[in-house]
């Protein structure tokens, strides 16, 4: 596996992979740590997690370099992203023992009854390079915490994120086997799902991707959470404060290069701010700074690969070969490594690319709608549901949109993101299952009755 930096293009490093054998040694470790591993006290795994949020939050630079190296966001949203990761690491390391205390229930006279939560083993994570350290502790965290092993196998180009990610475990005094990253090439997930000592997956990534992953569990009756992707609406109802919405709607566009499952991509506003709103959101796009990733000031960088980058070009000019109009962007820019600019499309017809699929870029395509009603119609009009963004000023009326909207999250004056505190996850072809809060780390658990007579 080679990791290349897309500012330059320039080969960082060269990485074996793992063959079948080291896959196999692989399994067997997790499986004889699972064993200790599920007979620690919770508090125990807890504290273990703890040290990783310290062992983050001491080296976050080094980390933060390496995820910009590899995908190319800035370097100042990279930190951003670390820091996220020891969030995380506190949260379970603060609540897992509540949010696994068992439950009882009402029982006959003389007898208990109770819900216990136990761990089901070795849980292999397929996980994406756009924030390649915070989606996998968003699964590990919860997992671990839980008695879980995990096992990661994490997209090719960011293979230094990767083992840097083992590393963390590591150093937090986890014992070996309990966390491991597998250099695999993805022909090789299936046979690691297939396998007896492999209880679960999840993955975040493509819909193709998640439905072979699920096909695979399915067959040998594993359990899978699935987080794949998203077109997530950004309704400006009449009401809206027009010009935070374009400020908070440029960034949440355009943070991490665009290149975001949970970033706003249609922006549906209500005819009579529609002309306000464009202005000032073109306005903030124009005035965004894109350049080196690794100097601070930077905000948008390049994108994580070359071939990306031309699937999402295709997009926009078909879009355009449709009837969209390029109101600013729409072109590669003429510089060394792989740039494209922050875009906006209006006039976007129905069915063409911008306006039918997830546009995994700096790309976003801006509708006019007459009302309310229209508004809700066009957020609904996708195969999606991962998220959603509402603006006005009316919060009852922020709260009743919100509720007609199909989507795992809506946010009333606020950007979409994840945070431990709440379940995260979507709907449709976004996925199902939840990661996160106190759902997510009873995912992977059995849900195991004791009848005490």
């Amino acid at each position: 596996m080679e990791a290349i930096d897309p500012s330059t293009g320039a080969r960082i490093e060269t990485y074996e992979e793992h063959t079948e054998s080291d896959v196999t040694e692989a399994l067997d470790r997790a499986t004889e740590a699972f064993d200790d591993w599920r007979a620690r006290s919770i508090r125990d795994r807890e504290q273990l997690l703890a040290a990783a949020g310290e062992v983050l939050r001491e080296n976050k630079r080094e980390y933060a370099e390496t995820i910009t190296r590899e995908m190319g966001k800035p370097v100042t949203q990279s930190l951003s992203e670390v820091e996220k990761c020891a969030r995380v690491c506190d949260h379970y390391a603060e609540h897992a023992s509540a949010y696994l205390d068992s439950d009882p229930h009402p029982s006959p006279p003389g007898s208990t009854v109770r819900t216990e939560y136990e761990p089901l083993g070795a849980v292999l994570a397929v996980m994406p390079w756009n924030f390649p350290f915070w989606q996998v502790f968003r699964f590990a965290a919860p997992y671990l915490a839980a008695g879980n092993v995990g096992l990661l196998k994490h997209a090719s180009n960011v293979p230094g994120c990767a083992l840097a990610i083992e590393d963390v475990f590591r150093e937090a005094g986890c014992p070996e086997g309990v966390f491991q990253s597998l250099l695999i090439p993805s022909d090789l997930v299936d046979d690691v799902i297939a396998d007896d000592r492999v209880r679960a997956a999840t993955l975040t990534g493509s819909g193709p991707a998640g439905r072979s992953v699920a096909a695979t569990a399915g067959d040998h009756l594993k359990k899978t959470v699935l987080e794949l992707g998203g077109s997530d609406p950004f309704v400006v109802l009449d009401d809206a404060d027009v010009e935070t919405a374009a400020e908070t709607g440029a960034w949440a566009r355009n943070l991490n290069g665009g290149q975001s499952c949970i970033a706003a991509k249609r922006f549906v506003v209500h005819t009579d701010v529609y002309d306000d709103f464009l202005d000032a959101f073109v306005d903030e796009i124009d005035s965004l700074a894109v350049g080196d990733p690794m100097d601070e000031e930077t905000e948008v960088g390049p994108q994580a690969r070359e071939d990306l980058m031309v699937e999402l070009h295709e997009q926009v000019a078909e879009s355009v070969d449709a009837g969209a109009t390029i109101v600013t962007g729409g072109e590669p820019l003429d510089r060394e490594g792989i740039f494209y600019p922050p875009t906006v499309l209006t006039d976007v017809p129905e069915g063409c690319p911008a306006d039918s699929e997830e546009t995994f870029g700096p790309v976003a395509t801006v509708y006019e709608v007459a009302d309310e009603d229209e508004a809700v119609d066009k957020a609904n009009d996708t195969n999606f549901g991962l998220g959603a963004s509402v603006w006005t000023e009316d919060r009852d009326r922020g709260e009743r949109v919100a509720g007609r909207i199909d989507a795992g999250c809506v946010y009333v004056n606020q950007l979409v993101k994840s945070d431990p505190r709440v379940p995260f996850g979507g709907v449709k072809d976004s996925g199902y299952g939840r990661e996160l809060s106190e759902v997510g780390i009873t995912e992977f658990v059995n849900r195991k009755t004791v009848w005490v007579e």
